[in-house]
């Protein structure tokens, strides 16, 4: 990022919400650079501070303390007027598509333009541009009760895009979406970074998200930065304790494993590169456990055998034995 500008620069950035009788701090000595044209992650559990964070980055919510500094300018020292327009150039999309239920689909890109002053014509023919760019060409008419989720969050990225802001902030965007869904918008969204260079921020508490799709990442516990780094550098060796509750999340760790059936698969020539027991195991939504293996790569092919012990539920075992049959995976049962 060393050839890059900055775009968003936090410096010691706090806030602290008061009620009748006491302070919250929901941020605390926020430092943290996000350059020009990537996609940065920022990620916590529940509570940590991430969608204040989000809030104070656009100046919705105003830091107690610190500044934020975006394209240079120090977002303290404008006026309304000023802040309102550089706010423009800030895209946000959320988890609940916030799309108005009235407006159809080209309604709804136009209205931030509506509010900027462009004219009815040049509205429409950039909300009919960004159609094109989020896939939705022929629902220009519909209305968000007729549309899918997915739908929804792209014709609410349209809508971010619709002022041509130079960063998109995302907060939980894919959150209310089920994983295959999830996974095209991610998609959409690192295509409009390539190809528009717009700088992404995705806030979310789910680090599939950001191994999906970030160059780096920030993470917030108690409403401190943690730890920030290269994605990959994080993943595979977290420092801080809450790097390490996440990416090693224990959601799927298995103690003991009962079942007393056994399985023996061969591998007579199957490419090595297809990840045989992965993909039952992911399939049949059940884990086995590998008790003995035995196999050879022979000019890029699979030869041999491995003897699996199967789980004690049946529906599972019979998944299993439906898997391999429907593939035809050679196996048989063992004692």
């Amino acid at each position: 990022m060393a050839n890059r500008e900055p775009m968003i620069e936090l410096i010691g950035l706090g806030k602290t919400f008061e009620s009748k009788n006491s302070y919250v701090k929901a941020l605390e000595d926020i430092n943290l650079t996000i350059y020009e044209g990537e996609i940065f992650g920022i990620i916590g559990l529940s509570g940590a501070g991430k969608s204040t964070l989000v809030r104070c980055i656009n100046y919705l919510e105003r830091p107690t303390t610190g500044k934020v500094i975006f394209d240079k300018t120090d977002l303290s020292e404008v006026g309304d007027r000023e802040l309102l327009k550089i706010r423009q150039s800030m895209g946000m999309i959320f988890q609940q598509f916030n799309l108005l239920m009235q407006r159809n689909t080209l309604q709804n890109i136009c209205f931030p333009l509506e509010i900027a002053g462009v004219s009815v014509k040049d509205a429409k023919k950039r909300a009919y541009e960004l159609l094109d760019v989020v896939g939705l060409t022929d629902k220009a008419k519909a209305y968000p009760a007729q549309l899918s989720g997915g739908q929804k969050q792209r014709v609410a990225i349209a809508r971010a895009l619709a002022t041509k802001p130079k960063v998109l902030l995302c907060d939980e965007a894919t959150s209310a979406l089920d994983p295959t869904t999830t996974r095209s918008i991610l998609e959409l969204l690192r295509e409009i970074n390539k190809n528009l260079g717009i700088t992404i921020v995705v806030i979310t508490h789910e680090m599939s998200v950001i191994e999906e799709i970030c160059n780096r990442v920030a993470i917030i516990d108690e409403s401190r930065i943690a730890e920030i780094g290269d994605v990959e550098e994080v993943f595979m060796r977290p420092k801080s304790k809450i790097a390490r509750q996440l990416v090693f999340s224990g959601a799927n760790h298995i103690d003991s494993f009962v079942g007393e059936d056994k399985c023996r698969i061969i591998f007579d020539g199957r490419t090595s590169f297809e990840p045989v027991i992965a993909n039952m195991v992911l399939e049949c939504r059940t884990p086995v456990n590998i008790l003995f293996a035995d196999t050879k790569d022979i000019d890029g092919k699979a030869f041999g055998q491995m003897v699996i012990q199967l789980p004690e539920d049946e529906s599972s075992k019979k998944r299993i034995f439906a898997y391999l049959e429907m593939h035809k995976i050679p196996h048989e049962e063992v004692l």
